[in-house]
Order: C-alpha cells, then structure tokens, then sequence
C-alpha cells in the first residue's frame, strides 16, 4: 500500500486517461490519488481483506461484473460494502459495462467516484498504471540543462558560469531539442528511467548572460523544444585545470548516482577555443554506440594486441557540487 509524497487530481486522471463519469459526489479537482498502482479486486470480492489497498483506485473487469452479476443483491451489497466504506479514490468499470445499482448505491452512500470506459481491462490498467508511476514518482530538482542529442538524453551539469546554457543554444542552432534549462525535475519513473522534464513556470526560457531572458520555442520553433525526455549520459563541464590528468582513451567509466540509479558521466574540461556543442554531440553518439555494444578504444587497444575485457575498465563513481 505505498503511498507517493504527491499526488494528481481525480480530474487530471480522467482527463488523461480518457474516462468517462457515472457518479461524481464532489468536484474531481478535490479529489487526490496518492497510490502509483491500481488495485483489481479479486479474493477482496469475497470477503478476504488482509491485503487489502484502500487507497488505490479499484478497476473492475468482465470477470469482477460477471461474478457480481451471478449472485444476489445481498450478496452484491456484502462484497462491494468493505470496498467501498473505505472511500477509495475511484472505482472505475471497463469494456463498456453497466455499474450495479447496488454499486451505484453504495458509492452515494459513501461519496465515492464510479468512471466508466469502452477499453478493456488489461489496456486500461496499463494505461492508469504507466501514468501513476510518472506522476507520482519520487523525485528532485537539480540546477543544469537538459537537451536532446540525437535521441539521447543530455544533462548538461557544471559550475555557475561555465557555458551550460551558451552551449544549449548551439545545439538548439545545429537541429537539437531543450527539454530544460537552469532547473531540471527528475523522476524516477522505473527501476532502470530517470526522465527530467523543466517546471512548468519556466518551461522553454533560457538565461544567457549578457542577453538576458529568451524563449526558446518562441525564437527557434516549436520543433527546437520538448516537454520531457530519459537521461541516458550527464555531461559534467568543468574548467581546464592543467594539474588534472584527463581520460584520453575513454577507458574510464564514470558515474553519477540519481535517485538511486546509476548514470553515466562524461567529464568536459573547458578552456577557449573548444566547441562545446560538436564534443557533446560526439559524446552521445559515443555513449548510444556503447549501449549497442561497440568500443572504439577496446577495438584500437585489440588491433595493437591488447585486448581488454570489461573487466579492465576502471568504474569510478563521482560527486559534484551539482
């Protein structure tokens, strides 16, 4: 019965998801759903309540109606009493089927919404499912920038002042998209995604000093920006330091720790006269190749005789002032 920090309204889960109401006590804006799942009844129907999760939404399906259809009145009113005393956020009838009168009944007598929809049960879960989890995912807000590199989630991390924001903009210029700039959202939406997105207040502004305040799709156009996107790399930019040995082979592997989860890094020293925007865009195309199980450097090191397994790779986490 895990409960999120936050929460979505009853009116931006029907609107998202495309149901329709039968009974409505309240305003769906005063209404909150706070659990990242949905709870089926099965074994609740007769009577075993042990597990029973009274603040998730309840969906009921073929199997659920037909079972509630097949026996009395009475019967209908002792199974669906302890679901629905407990005032759920929701109940909500699928494939296009008829709510009970005793179920109606009993949701006006204890003020507890009844939506309906044409889909099928297991493409409705889903769908209320996969919504829960991103609405209701923990989460935190981290100062940086966060493009779209050919398909691959960027966050631009750094000191105040190092370029992040000037070096977003080329890579606005040269066709690639901002999802956030200065403040980032992170949400842990799976046990392997992290996907940022900007605060709404500020969604597509950009602060270039010297310049000021700019609106990104207003300049660029609406195909320079996006609402959200997965971090797949973090692109940590950090001036020269000439004391500062720098991997030259791309032998070293990285990470930052996010929410739990681990996500590679690639450190960027800066100095004049580097472009910033072609080395970010190598750098996601170098990662993406990765992923797909390609090496350059483990194919150079073999050519010259020195194979290295995976092994080798030096895997080292990093922390930042970020």
């Amino acid at each position: 019965m895990s409960t999120s920090p936050y929460h979505v309204t009853l009116k931006s889960f029907i609107d998202e998801i495309g149901l329709d109401s039968y009974y409505m006590p309240v305003d769906p804006e005063e209404i909150h759903i706070e659990a990242p799942d949905i709870d089926r009844p099965g074994l609740e129907l007769i009577g075993y309540l042990k597990y029973y999760a009274k603040n998730y939404v309840i969906v009921l399906g073929l199997t659920e109606m037909s079972y509630l259809e097949g026996i009395s009145e009475e019967k209908q009113r002792e199974s669906l009493e302890p679901l629905l005393l407990e005032h759920p956020p929701a109940v909500v009838v699928a494939r296009g089927l008829e709510p009970l009168p005793v179920m109606l009944e009993l949701a006006k007598k204890y003020s507890v919404p009844i939506l309906t929809t044409h889909d099928t049960t297991s493409v409705i879960t889903a769908a209320m499912v996969s919504y829960l989890n991103v609405e209701l995912a923990p989460r935190i807000t981290r100062h940086g920038v966060l493009v779209e590199v050919y398909g691959e989630g960027c966050l631009i991390i750094g000191d105040s002042g190092v370029g992040k924001s000037e070096t977003a903009i080329e890579l606005i210029k040269r066709g690639h998209r901002l999802i956030a700039d200065d403040a980032v959202e992170i949400k842990r939406v799976s046990k392997k995604s992290l996907i940022g997105t900007s605060p709404e207040n500020i969604r597509h502004f950009i602060e270039l000093r010297g310049i000021g305040i700019i609106n990104a799709r207003r300049i660029f156009g609406i195909g320079a920006v996006k609402v959200s996107e997965k971090i797949d790399l973090v692109i940590n930019l950090e001036l020269w330091n000439s004391k500062k040995v720098y991997d030259r082979m791309g032998m070293d592997s990285e990470y930052m720790e996010i929410l739990g989860l681990e996500v590679p890094v690639v450190t960027i020293p800066v100095k004049p006269g580097r472009n910033l925007a072609v080395i970010i865009e190598v750098a996601a195309m170098n990662h993406r190749q990765k992923k797909m199980g390609y090496n350059g450097a483990q194919e150079l090191l073999s050519k010259l005789g020195m194979d290295i397994s995976p092994e080798d790779i030096n895997k080292k986490r990093i922390d930042t002032n970020w």
